[in-house]
């Protein structure tokens, strides 16, 4: 280290003690580098803030599986970097966590299976080398439900986690430890995959901003997979902007070799503008939406009723700022229906792991096939899944009810677009989750509405659109979200539409459970994480099939 690196270092250190300790909850990037850049706070103490509230409050939620061993020497270096007014990036010093199916070359990829407990990716996940590239600091990696296959967020490695908001309840799925992470402040942002439902599931369950984007604009290469056909990958968020800036970041990646499509994005589709988008002037005016009727449940109950409550009052506010609501009841628009006729995965699970798993960057001991892997007994599949996992075991691409399916959702993404010229439409809006995120213990994470946008490969975005009533188990509610689905290549739009509707309804708050104040602590050393596999319930055996 040269010798003005060591002042800037010494100089850093020694004035620690007069800085005020920065309050990381419900943190931007914008509110960190303001106080970075006005010397109110160093890079250090924002990874120690926030690892301070996961050393506090990750007992309770079990989001984390482990924490980046390098996080602090890289806050170091960003402060160095800070002292010689060598500051670059658009996430410089952001905490970012990644669910733990992106592979990284500083930490395991596990999945959250224990059979993989070992597998050491030598390189990182293109997506995960972008964010490191303009700055971002990967503070650690969270629990998922078990190699992303579900929406219960409990693995044979990292456990069950908990919803912060409700801890009877889920935190949504697949990637449930992201979610439940980024509601409790922390970092800012993270990363997900989406095959049905599970990068908007998390958003749902923690009032959070997640968008998946239209198939091919983010490389899903060097991510544990499930489906060619569906595999999405993309952030989740407490705001729209930060959203924005981490979704152009991924993009960035553009084409990638070993994930083909990515070649789908066309030459007027921009990597970059996403935030920009946000800051043109707009409104609700006069834009289009369609309520999608068949994506309720209109019964009444305890579960269904506070989101049908919660919707109804989103549609009032959209119309009284001045959005156009059309209703949508064709036959199509059918969650499980779509479910049961359109789902590729368990044709592609096994030849896509397979090929994962055989990769020559893929280190450490771990099985070499996906059968393998299922005859160890390492591993957590949830009884609703056992006639899945052993479908797919046996099933491949040359299965003839795959090619079927191909040439179905072909004529389903015809009809959708057919909807939206017919109709004159922006976008489709409707709840997630027909009913309240379940319970643990529940056989699944049923009432989702996912699956469309996975099949057909459109963009959706999340929005916060409110909670249920306050309870004692949920003491500010449990939070309840709309999906804004559009057209191929609509990000930019989705995004705005989403600004404006977070606008018009302001609905976030913090989970009761994490909500304090957390000292940081000067530390020497990466505290351990240890998940908390004791707590996975009873009705989700390890090692059964």
């Amino acid at each position: 280290m040269r010798l003005r690196d060591v002042f800037s270092l010494l100089t850093f250190a020694l004035g620690r003690g007069q800085v005020q300790a920065f309050d990381v909850r419900e943190a931007s990037i914008a509110t960190i580098h303001n106080s970075l850049f006005s010397g109110l706070t160093t890079c250090r103490e924002v990874v120690e803030s926030f690892v301070a509230r996961v050393v506090l409050y990750n007992p309770s939620i079990n989001a984390i599986i482990t924490l980046n061993p390098n996080v602090l020497s890289l806050a170091d270096e960003k402060d160095l970097a800070l002292a010689a007014g060598n500051v670059t990036g658009a996430l410089f010093c952001i905490p970012v966590l990644l669910k733990d199916s992106y592979d990284t070359s500083d930490m395991r990829t596990t999945g959250g299976c224990l059979d993989l407990r070992d597998s050491q990716p030598s390189i990182d996940a293109p997506s995960v080398a972008a964010l490191k590239r303009v700055g971002a600091i990967i503070l650690g990696k969270t629990n998922l439900h078990e190699l992303a296959l579900e929406g219960l967020s409990v693995s044979s490695l990292g456990g069950q986690t908990v919803n912060p908001y409700d801890a009877t309840r889920m935190p949504g799925g697949s990637f449930g430890g992201t979610g439940a992470a980024i509601a409790a402040s922390f970092a800012v942002f993270g990363t997900g995959t989406d095959t049905v439902n599970s990068l908007r599931s998390p958003a749902s369950a923690n009032s959070l901003f997640s968008i998946r984007p239209t198939r091919g604009l983010l490389s899903r290469a060097g991510i544990i997979p499930i489906s060619y056909t569906q595999d999405a990958i993309g952030p989740i968020a407490r705001n729209v902007r930060d959203l924005a800036v981490a979704l152009e970041t991924m993009a960035s990646v553009g084409y990638y070799k070993s994930d083909n499509v990515t070649a789908l994005v066309p030459a007027s589709c921009p990597s970059a503008g996403y935030v920009a988008a946000l800051e043109s002037a707009g409104s609700l005016k006069g834009v289009r939406l369609g309520l999608v009727e068949g994506f309720f449940n209109q019964t009444t109950s305890n579960e269904t009723s506070p989101v049908n409550d919660v919707m109804g009052a989103m549609v009032s506010s959209l119309r009284a700022a001045g959005a156009t609501i059309v209703q949508i009841d064709s036959p199509i628009f059918n969650s499980t229906a779509i479910l049961n006729e359109y789902d590729t995965q368990r044709f592609e699970y096994r030849q896509q792991m397979n090929q994962y798993l055989q990769r020559p960057s893929l280190q450490g001991s771990h099985p070499r096939t996906l059968n393998e892997l299922y005859d160890s007994k390492d591993y957590l599949v949830i009884p609703s899944q056992y006639s899945y996992v052993n479908t797919a075991l046996v099933s491949s691409t040359s299965n003839s009810t795959y090619a079927m399916r191909k040439l179905a959702i072909e004529n389903l993404t015809l009809a959708l677009q057919t909807t939206f010229k017919e109709r004159k439409l922006d976008a489709l809006i409707y709840p997630e989750q027909a009913n309240l995120v379940v319970k643990i213990g529940s056989a699944s994470q049923s009432g989702r509405n996912g699956i469309l946008a996975a099949v057909i490969g459109s963009p959706v975005v999340m929005v916060p659109a409110g909670f249920s009533a306050q309870t004692a188990d949920a003491p500010k509610g449990i939070p309840i979200e709309m999906e804004i689905l559009g057209m191929p290549w609509s990000e930019a739009r989705l995004l705005k539409l989403a600004k404006l509707v977070s606008e018009v309804r302001n609905v976030r708050r913090m989970p009761a459970l994490t909500e304090g104040f957390v000292e940081p602590k000067v530390l020497e050393a990466v505290p351990s994480i240890v998940p908390n596999a004791a707590n996975i319930p009873a009705v989700y055996p390890v090692g059964t099939l």
